[in-house]
């Protein structure tokens, strides 16, 4: 089976955007896929699957990233981590 190629625009939405555990907890789950994770914000990409990459990004509260998942498994891995950025990084004092 080919890999598949799957893009989705998330926004954040919890109170400090994407900071050390918003970024911890995406970076597990996509880790957890074995499909490549790609998030760009404002013309810079860096891998999903890193912690620090994704700090680079200084996403806020409102940005936009553009998600892209390439691999067997693109479509769950973008559901799951949709899902993730939705409930707000299951963060209690972030909502």
């Amino acid at each position: 089976m080919a890999d598949e190629v799957q893009e989705m625009e998330m926004t954040l939405r919890n109170k400090y955007g994407m900071h050390v555990r918003p970024a911890g907890l995406f970076a597990k789950i996509a880790s957890r896929h074995s499909s490549a994770i790609t998030v760009t914000k404002d013309g810079n990409s860096v891998s999903g699957k890193s912690i620090m990459a994704l700090l680079t990004l200084e996403a806020v509260c409102g940005s936009v990233l553009t998600v892209r998942a390439e691999g067997p498994d693109a479509e769950a891995a973008l559901q799951d981590l949709a899902a993730l950025v939705e409930r707000k990084f299951d963060l209690p004092d972030e909502q």
